[in-house]
């Protein structure tokens, strides 16, 4: 019997600065843009109906100069500015365009706000139940800390997500994301399920001033969802791009188990994003202009306490998986993402882009954008 040579597929293989190829910094714009077809798995959804969107109509749109630079940036993809019904603005790069997907990272994790909120509102979950109440085998790092906690981005434990240390936690969850392969070919990939469950080093439990940012939380809010739900995480994804009306597809990269990746693994051309945001310029109702989100859940998310952002975002707060001032919404993304609602004008933003450092991260730049984003939806 003939032997056959086999390599370990180059997209998912562990390289240089312990990083997959398709994120490695010199090879990451085009993983970005084409990061639905390079994941180990994905899910793919179409909505029922399509939101049909009106070109502009409007003789100009104020273009400042911060927005202007974004926009001339080498890390620039794709932006588009919806307001109402309206594309108000759209802009890309020459290598890409406004209706390819993109990966979108963390702003994946306002799907969770959607799910949780319809989740309380039916009655089955809470969010002063501890984690090992609905998960009795997750790990010490969750075991005692409140839903509420994990929502918010409020918990102290031993996770790390420094994408410039080499021994991260977040590259274990990398692998139980779908994203990468172990760098050892005879080892088995991580499932979600071990990956939450080894997190330990629960430390103080006080309210926190300032968020410490965790990914996992997400991933421990989706086997929590999967584990009280009637409903399958997948079913929750096709009922809420019903609710959006996405023109493209949605993807979501999945682990061993079947978990979607809630915590930065979606992708999603900049319209749609934009279409995304529109939902909460609606209170939470779907295209048909009925109720879908909890929309008491998401306005108490404006309104209420939370640990603030870490500067120079630190005019926002981290609430219940949103990021908000009680009048502007969205999430940010590793690599350069992010999408912004403001609740008064009823616009929607969205903002792609690929940033080929090493760590793939600049707070500096993701102050700018979500200021220079900020200064645009106060125009409409």
């Amino acid at each position: 019997m003939q032997n056959y040579k086999t390599i370990s597929n180059p997209d998912l293989t562990v390289g240089e600065n312990n990083k997959q190829r398709w994120n490695q910094a010199r090879y990451r714009r085009h993983g970005f843009h084409n990061a639905n077809i390079l994941f180990r798995r994905a899910l793919m959804v179409r909505s029922r109906e399509v939101l049909v969107l009106r070109p502009c109509e409007r003789s100009s749109v104020p273009i400042s100069h911060d927005l202007q630079g974004l926009m001339s940036h080498p890390a620039f993809s794709a932006l588009c500015c919806i307001h109402g019904d309206e594309i108000v603005l759209e802009a890309s790069a020459d290598d890409f365009s406004t209706t390819r997907p993109h990966s979108i990272q963390s702003i994946s994790k306002l799907h969770v706000h959607l799910i949780v909120g319809r989740l309380i509102e039916e009655g089955v979950l809470f969010l002063d139940t501890k984690v090992s109440d609905y998960l009795p085998d997750i790990g010490t790092g969750y075991a005692n800390v409140p839903v509420q906690r994990l929502l918010d981005m409020s918990v102290n434990n031993n996770f790390s997500e420094d994408y410039l240390d080499p021994n991260s936690d977040c590259f274990t969850e990398e692998i139980a994301l779908g994203w990468r392969l172990p760098g050892d070919r005879n080892i088995k990939e991580t499932s979600l399920e071990e990956f939450t469950n080894s997190i330990t080093g629960l430390e103080d439990q006080r309210f926190v001033e300032v968020a410490q940012y965790k990914s996992a939380n997400t991933d421990v809010l989706t086997r929590i969802i999967a584990k009280i739900s009637e409903k399958t995480p997948t079913q929750h994804i096709e009922e809420i791009a019903d609710a959006i009306g996405y023109e493209g597809a949605f993807y979501i990269s999945l682990s061993p188990e079947g978990y979607p990746a809630f915590s930065g693994g979606g992708c999603l051309s900049a319209r749609d994003l934009a279409r995304f945001g529109l939902i909460f310029t609606r209170g939470g109702k779907n295209i048909a202009g009925q109720p879908f989100a909890n929309e008491e859940f998401l306005s108490k998310s404006l309104s209420r306490p939370a640990p603030r952002l870490a500067e120079p975002k630190d005019w926002l707060r981290y609430s219940n998986h949103v990021m908000t001032d009680g009048r502007f919404l969205g999430h940010a993304g590793y690599g350069g993402q992010f999408l912004l609602v403001d609740t008064q004008t009823k616009t929607s933003i969205s903002f792609l882009s690929v940033l080929e450092n090493e760590d793939g991260y600049d707070d500096v730049y993701m102050g700018d954008v979500a200021a220079t984003l900020k200064n645009l939806l106060e125009e409409f």
